[in-house]
């Protein structure tokens, strides 16, 4: 007996709404709205644009570009046209962003015109890219910087009318890859985690069952998309038949009217957009659920108790990159709601268990072993299953090491509580997670020590009320040289992003180290965090 199995893809959950929900409202952004009907066209159109433009199945097509219409086609329009997504972050350097088009072999690339310049500076030395592609925003000014070699978005759009090949909503290959999202480069170059059809369909199921999403959500996105493709919420929103309201620039003021305009169900974001959103001067007790899904660092409970308090309802996920973002969750457990409030925002702090597609969540020691549920053994947190990456694109050395054992290795250092919650306690290889971004230490220390006047230097994360925690450098000079604060400051900025950067450098004579010469870095983070301590205690 024959039976018929359709791969898994997000696209079908488009395809699907745009059939059930066609009049409804599936995206706005200002005064601008898409039915799903009209959403479905668009997708389809910009398919036709990458086939026209030359883009093969298989291709990388690369988008920088913040949360804006066009990008959230673009989650859809370039599986359709059976390539692969290369969604860019928006705060990295140009050497950073011709890295990422050169690793990825992109192909075409599609700038917003807002960040034109992240691309102009290396546009005559890309490796692969055949297309620049510039989208002016109508509700944003151009920028006047000009891109060698570019066309308007416009203009290559206008070729899709040359493709009339058909466009199937699906896929012949579940497995096949959708994405590739590239790390902020925990250890140095960031790598390309490879997202399949297959898993990013069952993620975003995990989103639509744990954030609760239906056909009456009204998300608002605070998070961006180019991070995990959104969590996958892109996917999981049209899956609902839900409403997706675009915001370019996230400011607690702008938050706040669309929130009221268009009253938001349901929003994402790292703890440090939670904090601007609860300290914004609009900001007010709500009188409806807004159910607001924070991860990127763990959330202090301080912040989940004033969320509390204004009516929000958190969803507390924990996951990486490797893992199509979220991958565990902290489920709220009625019993908790009769305790004091320090103590239930104490408990909804911690990481929590695997998703509903997830295949678990452990912590083990160095031999695989799970560690005991006391609370206070600390070991590695490890995933695996259809929600964890195909692997790292052009790099077996490193997929081979993250699957060790046969499951993915995290780096992050945790303990597993009685109750089964996993609560996350230390990072390994110092990253430094900042507002949600990753920092890798090393590509910091780097940039510090290029400078002509720097002989040693250690960068460690350091407390920061709205960041959560910030790089700073410590610098020992060459000597007869004096390197002021400022100047090491300027010469990082020049080469690499801004929010990677320093903000204070302090100058010292030596750096802890060790008999065999390694820096003593957890002495350095000690010193501060302690102050920091001290600071809240009192």
């Amino acid at each position: 007996m024959e039976t018929s199995i359709s791969p898994l893809t997000p696209l079908s959950f488009l395809h699907r709404s745009a059939n059930v929900h066609p009049g409804k409202p599936a995206v706005v952004y200002g005064e601008d709205v898409w039915t799903y009907r009209e959403f479905a066209a668009k997708v389809e159109q910009r398919a036709r644009m990458l086939r026209a433009a030359g883009v093969r199945p298989g291709d990388r097509v690369a988008y920088l570009m913040p949360n804006v219409p066009e990008m959230l086609a673009a989650q859809f329009a370039v599986p359709l046209a059976g390539a692969v997504l290369v969604a860019i972050n928006t705060r990295l350097a140009p050497e950073e962003v011709r890295y990422i088009l050169d690793h990825s072999g992109a192909t075409l690339v599609v700038l917003d015109a807002e960040y034109a310049g992240s691309v102009a500076p290396v546009a005559r030395t890309l490796e692969t890219v055949r297309t620049i592609a510039v989208a002016a925003d109508p509700a944003q000014p151009g920028v006047g910087v000009e891109v060698t070699g570019a066309v308007a978005f416009e203009d290559l759009l206008a070729g899709a009318a040359r493709d009339d090949g058909e466009l199937a909503w699906t896929v012949t290959s579940e497995r096949s890859p959708l994405a590739i999202n590239y790390t902020s480069g925990t250890t140095g170059r960031p790598k390309g985690v490879i997202y399949t059809h297959r898993g990013a369909y069952l993620n975003s199921f995990g989103q639509i069952f744990h954030s609760a999403f239906d056909a009456d959500s009204v998300y608002l996105w605070t998070l961006p998309m180019f991070h995990c493709n959104g969590w996958c919420t892109p996917w999981a929103l049209a899956a609902a038949g839900g409403t997706q309201i675009c915001l370019r620039e996230v400011r607690g003021d702008r938050v706040w009217d669309l929130i009221d305009r268009h009253h938001v169900t349901h929003l994402n974001g790292a703890p440090t957009v939670v904090t601007t959103i609860l300290n914004a001067p609009r900001a007010h007790r709500l009188d409806r659920p807004l159910v607001v899904t924070t991860a990127g660092a763990p959330p202090s409970p301080t912040t989940l108790a004033e969320a509390e308090r204004m009516g929000f309802s958190i969803v507390h996920v924990y996951g990486l990159t490797e893992t199509y973002g979220p991958y565990a969750v902290n489920v709220h457990q009625r019993a908790w709601e009769g305790l004091e409030a320090g103590e239930r925002a104490a408990l909804r702090a911690r990481q929590g268990v695997g998703m509903l597609p997830s295949d678990g969540i452990r912590v083990v020691d160095r031999d695989m072993r799970d560690v005991p549920r006391d609370g206070r053994t600390m070991g590695e947190i490890v995933m695996r299953g259809n929600t964890v990456m195909h692997g790292y694109h052009r790099d077996p050395e490193a997929t081979a090491a993250a699957f060790a054992g046969g499951w993915f290795h995290s780096g992050d250092l945790g303990v597993l509580h009685p109750d089964g919650y996993v609560e996350l306690r230390d990072r390994a290889k110092d990253v430094i997670i900042s507002g949600g971004e990753n920092i890798s230490t090393v590509e910091v220390e780097h940039a510090v020590a290029a400078h002509p006047d720097v002989l040693e230097v250690a960068v460690v994360g350091v407390p920061d009320d709205r960041w959560g925690e910030r790089p700073k450098a410590f610098v020992v000079p060459r000597p007869g040289r004096n390197p002021t604060e400022a100047g090491v400051l300027a010469h990082v900025r020049e080469r690499i992003a801004r929010y990677k950067a320093p903000r204070e450098v302090e100058i010292v004579a030596e750096l802890p180290k060790t008999s065999t010469g390694k820096v003593r870095k957890h002495e350095l983070r000690e010193r501060e965090w302690s102050g920091e301590a001290m600071r809240i205690r009192g």
